[in-house]
Order: structure tokens, then sequence, then C-alpha cells
């Protein structure tokens, strides 16, 4: 069910400490930690506490807390020194477009180039 934590998700995992992450930030909805297959210098992902399938769901469900990943998604960049400089934020929805972990995440890229389009 929706907002309640799912047995096989990898992150509901994470945000009950039953998988060990690299946590850089949390608060009372939101965790972020490392991604551990990282595709810039910084490439860390926050999620909701919530179990939502993506971001369209999280936020038609819950829309302060998806506002809440995206503010956390900016104090991560800060965080990291990257704020300055630059950073993108990634919300993948569906397979087709990336997607591998069905629980809503955002993705905070950045320390180098970032070409445009992507993919």
């Amino acid at each position: 069910m929706a907002g309640e934590p799912q047995p096989d998700c990898l992150f509901c995992k994470i945000v009950s400490g039953e998988i060990p992450a690299t946590i850089v930030r949390e608060t009372d909805t939101t965790v972020a930690f490392r991604d551990i297959n990282p595709q810039a210098p910084t490439h860390v992902l926050v999620i909701p506490r919530l179990h939502h399938p993506d971001a369209a769901a999280l936020g038609a469900a819950e829309p302060q807390v998806l506002a809440d990943v995206l503010c956390e998604a900016g104090n991560v960049a800060a965080d990291e020194k990257i704020d300055q400089s630059g950073y993108r934020v990634v919300f993948n929805t569906g397979a087709g477009a990336g997607q591998t972990v069905f629980h809503a995440h955002a993705h905070v890229l950045g320390g180098r180039g970032l070409e445009w389009p992507p993919g």
C-alpha cells in the first residue's frame, strides 16, 4: 500500500536501517545517501521516508513530502559545495526512463559538466 514500507523495497530497507547506506542528511520526512553507482563526483539520492512508487505518485498523495525532497536536494547541493557551480536534480519515472528502484527518489548530480540533453 502506498505510504507504507514495502518488505521487498531496497529504499524502504535503507530507511529502516536494515540495509546500510552512506547517509549524508536526514529529516523527519527524507533520507539522503550516496548512490552506490555514482554518475558524477557528487551523486546523492534523496528519498521520502514514505513509500510511493515514483515522483508523480508521491506528488499526488503527499505534495508537501515531495516539496521536502526538493528542498533537501538543494540542501545536499549546498553541503556538497555544488550549489554555486551548478547541479542537476533528476526524477526517473518508470522503467523506460531508467527507474530501477520503484520508491520515489531524486538524484542530485554535480561536480562535473552536465551536458544537455541528458541521455
